[in-house]
């Protein structure tokens, strides 16, 4: 039966307001169970038990009941939260007023003078109360919460929650104790990205230094020898790129680090230079961005620098970037110097029409994306800083508006107010909606909830090799880990312990004892890849992987003297810290191939590799991943036969091959498919053909096949001598015969390329660019610079860092990105030709 629990972890009162309290709450017990809401709640949390009330409670407290009713000093206040425990709330009560069946919205229109639904303001701890709006409903059955309070001051009085179906579960009225997500408003996981010398590292660094985490600023390029806190690893420092695999590299090399920071995070600060704009590094962290629903604040960086626009910089997001944007500060210069901030009360009478413009440009942005501001826009109202905000929030959450800020890191100028916006804008863990997949369930998303009451769930996103073994990033989800708990891996279904728990700093460890969901750490001692699901042993979840490119770059390498088992060890570990990197045995040259997403890629693990593992290797020439692909449609029909005594083989098989026609030439893939009718072929000789079409190998010069479809239409059996075997072997031959009727081509990587130099060297640049066989896209000219975009073969872009440095006198840089394969010329598909005749002599 209903039975009544006094829970003095809420009851933060005086002794005699909690005997007040305990008789106030006999009246709303009575008030719940009154008439025909008791119906209509026993209805709605379906208990397992059949509750037997006490009519005659009911009626000895009928009196007390009425008189609360009539008591215009109380409201009642009613969450339906979905969870079962009494520690969880609401984390967007505005956004959804209940969660009710369909049959249950009577509840509502039967109250509705008396409910009100509670809206708790996360940035100023604020509580306020409304009328319910609409009715959602939920797959499972809600907790029921219901809480009383006096209208004279807004306060929470008492209430109590019905949980587990059957108990009544009494609280006071600090309210906010009760909440879970009190701990998770303040938190914000955000990650900075930026092109190449877009001053990110800097960022960082006065980010670190204004919230107290670094007691003192050190510079990227400083004289003190210390370098910036975030550049800790080795090659960080040495090249002159900001490199370190916590945070997110500028350089394209190394755009899985971003990926799988952007995997894990709720928000991001996009970091961009006032004189360059949107670059091409920028323009992939965008769709990265994108590809993981990452809301993000812009931030212009180097104010300072001569040429400076950032105006201009806002019109190329708009344009490149296709998202909304508007600044929500304008920049005051001193004597033409960006050199000092100043906050005023009264605008200066020289910045007022620049201000007006600007603030009527964010307007007329955000009242094209947002309701509420397009009503007042179209009435000619003038929105209030707080309908701003709030508008400026919704959008940026919604992903269809990024508020632009401006400044210089290098001089400390701006970096509180960016600070200030990732708190106002940018969401925390409990408003972002993350999803897994129920393996159990036929891989039926589930929406994943942060709190500490649920049961857990983690993705390991990142490893990393340390003096004390291996050290893996953990992002929790749902749920708590605490030091010692078992957990199960779910790619390998393994029950594994927790032995170390740390926050991380840099390069600085903080140990821990328990984690809570939304948070981020990193764990000792568990054997995993990248990528893996840990959730409670109950659980059978899986959360999705990060998006992985494809390599682009090939080196062999040999060791130098004896061999040694380091070597080894070494690339099995990197294979296991970096997705991108690939590693694989040349039987032909007896030679190890490693591959990755650029020349400096590789030749950072070959450093490390002779560093940290005391191996030197003698490194070849890069190779291209070239790919192999069918231009026409070919047919086969193909008999495998073999008899060798007894049982012999037999199969045959009928269909097609055609080339996929795609639009993302980055993307290609291959495909099977089976339109076998009648049972000719067996569906298990079927899967066996399915294996059979493995394309890792090409027939023109044995480079993975991409961007075709086999279709397998029909085939013959003989029910003594067909097998898996056969229909394999079958399968094989038939692609080959196929395969050089359908007009195979080769395919090379195309790389975007954006150089930028002082104007002095453009002629020399273009010139450079043509003998390279590049496709001039675009040409920015500037005041004192300029920048080219250009697509250019892979395979003609070794060098060309050196190329560039004595075009330029060294005052030249590029960046190189993988857009697309595209055919090769005439030429060297003869050569393919001529390599395949060498190959059969």
């Amino acid at each position: 039966m209903l039975h009544s629990i006094i829970s003095r972890k809420y009851l933060q009162i005086s002794k005699d307001l909690v005997i007040e309290t305990r008789l106030f709450l006999d009246n709303a017990y009575s008030l719940c169970l009154d008439d025909s809401l008791l119906k209509s709640i026993i209805d709605l949390i379906k208990p397992s038990v059949i509750v037997k009330l006490q009519k005659e409670s009911l009626q000895n407290q009928k009196k007390n009941t009425k008189d609360l009713i009539e008591d215009d000093r109380f409201k009642i206040t009613i969450f339906f939260v979905p969870s079962k425990s009494c520690n969880f709330l609401l984390k967007r009560v505005s956004d959804f007023s209940f969660f009710l069946e369909e049959k249950d919205k009577s509840i509502v229109d039967r109250f509705s003078e008396n409910i009100e639904v509670a809206n708790f303001d996360a940035k100023d701890d604020s509580t306020t109360f409304t009328k319910p709006t609409h009715v959602t409903t939920y797959k499972k059955t809600p907790l029921l919460s219901i809480f009383l309070r006096r209208s004279e001051n807004n306060h929470l009085y008492s209430g109590f929650q019905l949980k587990h179906l059957s108990s009544l579960v009494i609280m006071g009225n600090n309210m906010e104790n009760m909440m879970e997500n009190k701990r998770l408003k303040w938190q914000r996981n955000v990650g900075i990205s930026a092109h190449i010398d877009s001053g990110k590292t800097t960022f960082t660094e006065r980010v670190l230094y204004y919230t107290g985490k670094i007691k003192s600023i050190h510079e990227v390029k400083g004289k003190d020898n210390i370098g910036a806190k975030m550049d800790f690893m080795d090659e960080g420092k040495e090249q002159k790129y900001s490199i370190n695999i916590i945070d997110t590299p500028g350089h394209i090399d190394f755009t899985i680090e971003v990926e799988r920071a952007l995997r894990v995070l709720d928000g991001a600060v996009l970091v961009l230079c006032s004189v360059s704009g949107v670059q091409s590094q920028t323009i992939t962290v965008d769709k990265q961005m994108k590809r993981y629903n990452i809301p993000r604040i812009s931030f212009i960086n180097k104010m300072d620098r001569v040429g400076s626009n950032p105006w201009r910089v806002i019109e190329q997001i708009r344009n490149k970037l296709k998202i909304s944007s508007a600044a929500i500060h304008v920049p005051i210069f001193d004597n033409s110097r960006f050199d000092i901030e100043v906050e005023k009360d009264e605008i200066p009478n020289n910045l007022l029409h620049l201000v007006s413009e600007k603030r009527a440009e964010l307007i007329e942005a955000l009242a094209d994306i947002d309701n509420e501001i397009a009503e007042l826009f179209l009435n000619e109202k003038i929105p209030t800083k707080r309908q701003l905000y709030n508008a400026i929030r919704r959008t940026t959450l919604k992903e269809k508006f990024t508020p632009v800020l401006m400044g210089s890191a290098l001089q400390d100028i701006a970096i509180q107010p960016v600070l200030d916006a990732i708190c106002d804008f940018l969401p925390t863990p409990a408003d972002v909606e993350n999803t897994a997949l129920d393996i159990s369930n036929n891989e039926e998303s589930v929406k994943l909830i942060p709190s500490d009451a649920m049961k857990f769930v983690g993705l390991a996103f990142k490893l990393e090799e340390s003096k004390y073994g291996q050290l893996t990033y953990f992002r929790v989800y749902q749920g708590t880990l605490k030091k010692g708990d078992y957990v199960t891996n779910m790619r390998t279904r393994k029950k594994i312990r927790i032995p170390r728990l740390v926050k991380m700093h840099s390069n600085e460890m903080e140990d821990i004892e328990t984690i809570g969901s939304g948070e981020i750490c990193a764990i000792f001692g568990v054997d995993c890849v990248s990528g893996d699901t840990f959730a409670d042993d109950s659980l059978m979840y899986s959360m999705t992987s990060m998006f992985v490119p494809e390599p682009v770059v090939s080196l062999s390498l040999k060791q130098k003297g004896k061999e040694s088992p380091s070597f080894s060890r070494a690339l099995a570990r990197f294979q296991k810290e970096d997705p991108t990197f690939k590693v694989k045995f040349d039987p032909e040259s007896k030679e190890t191939i490693i591959s990755g997403m650029g020349e400096l890629h590789l030749d950072i693990y070959v450093e490390r590799m002779k560093r940290e593992y005391n191996v030197e290797c003698t490194v070849g020439k890069p190779q291209v991943a070239y790919r192999e692909t069918i231009t026409s449609r070919s047919t086969f029909n193909y008999t495998h036969k073999k008899q060798t005594g007894g049982a012999g083989q037999f199969g045959k098989v009928e269909g097609y091959i055609e080339p996929i026609i795609s639009h993302n030439s980055s993307n290609l893939d291959v495909e099977f498919l089976s339109r076998v009718t009648c049972g000719n072929i067996p569906t298990n000789f079927i899967l066996a053909c399915e294996r059979a079409y493995a394309l890792k190998k090409g027939l023109l010069i044995g480079y993975p096949i991409k961007g075709c479809r086999m279709v397998l239409e029909d085939g013959v059996t003989h029910s003594v001598d067909s097998s898996e075997l056969s229909f394999y072997t079958a399968t094989i031959n038939a692609f080959k015969q196929a395969y050089n009727k359908a007009n195979p081509i080769i395919l090379e990587p195309i790389m975007k390329l954006t150089v930028t130099a002082e104007n002095e060297f453009s002629n020399a640049i273009i010139s450079g660019l043509n003998k390279k066989k590049a496709v001039i896209l675009n040409t920015d000219i500037r005041s004192d610079d300029f920048t080219v975009d250009a697509e250019i073969p892979l395979n003609n872009m070794f060098g060309y860092n050196t190329d560039l440095r004595a075009n330029t006198q060294g005052k030249g840089e590029f960046t190189a990105e993988y857009l697309k394969h595209s055919v090769v010329p005439d030429h060297i598909q003869k050569i393919g030709y001529f390599l395949k005749k060498i190959n059969t002599i």
